[in-house]
């Protein structure tokens, strides 16, 4: 068994550092801090979001979220399993026989973020500790010190994801493929549907496509307009390939699918930029994919 968790772990380095050479990749995510970049797939990134904004939600300091994004990165490299040693299951493998809930619960990912956040909460002084003694303190691992190989990247994106580090964080994602919409209100509805689900009742408002969010009741609106604008905006963009979403308006910078890097866009008065302190998201229609 500790030969199997070895290689195991093992393997979790070399598929995350394959994200980070120079092959070709079709589609990916990366968060930037010091010059380098720091890489995960989609569906990582669709995860991470919703494990680094809870923290926003929570009031909790961007430290939670590297813990956060550290322990799930070595858990289940940052993927909602149906399966792990024994009985773990979800992005934390957490133990239905450990008393984290049943199956239906720990596979709602939801459920499992907050029911770590919750065992964190209760880890004196955690934001001084090193991550992999706070994350051990949750998880009680076999193998506690393997949290700390997954540090950096965790900081890179925990700091992008709280609104901390400003045009950090792109994806490089396909368009979305036409034969997968419905309808544009199906799409603003289903991204309305995860807004709720991610960041809480905030004020959103419709135009055709594009939805804009107000998120300075994030977390009771401590951090700031500036930062929960970038933290929320940063989160589309994790989470825009499981939203359909094409376009992110922050500011005086955009990101799109066309122009994946955060670019300075000039008013030209066809489309105002969103009002300081919102976001704009707009999804993509059946008629221009």
């Amino acid at each position: 068994m500790l030969t199997v968790l070895a290689v195991a772990t093992t393997g979790v380095v070399l598929a995350l550092n394959r994200l980070d050479d120079h092959s070709p990749v079709a589609e990916r995510c990366a968060a930037t801090a010091d010059g380098q970049a720091w890489h995960l797939s989609p569906a990582q990134s669709d995860n991470a979001a919703l494990i680094a904004v809870t923290t926003v939600r929570r009031g909790m300091p961007a430290r939670a979220a590297t813990i956060g994004l550290a322990t799930a990165l070595q858990e289940s490299r940052l993927l909602n399993i149906d399966y792990g040693d024994r009985d773990s299951i979800g992005l934390f493998q957490q133990r239905p026989s450990q008393g984290w809930g049943t199956v239906e619960q720990i596979m709602d990912p939801v459920y499992s973020t907050t029911a770590f956040y919750d065992g964190l909460d209760q880890v004196s002084g955690y934001t001084e500790l090193p991550v992999t003694v706070a994350a051990q303190a949750v998880q009680r691992s076999g193998f506690p010190d393997a949290y700390a190989q997954h540090e950096s990247r965790s900081r890179a994106w925990a700091s992008a994801l709280t609104g901390n580090s400003q045009a950090t964080l792109t994806c490089d994602l396909s368009p979305v493929d036409p034969a997968t919409l419905q309808s544009t209100e199906a799409s603003v509805e289903a991204l309305q549907a995860r807004i709720e689900r991610d960041l809480g009742d905030l004020p959103v408002t419709v135009d055709g496509a594009a939805v804009t969010v107000d998120p300075s009741a994030l977390a009771g609106g401590a951090p700031g307009a500036d930062i929960t604008a970038w933290a929320t905006a940063q989160w589309a963009v994790a989470s825009a390939d499981a939203t359909d979403v094409v376009r992110v308006e922050v500011g005086d910078r955009t990101w799109s699918r066309e122009s994946p890097e955060w670019t300075a866009v000039e008013p030209d008065g066809a489309a105002p930029a969103p009002a300081p302190g919102q976001v704009r998201l707009t999804v993509a229609t059946p008629e221009e994919s």
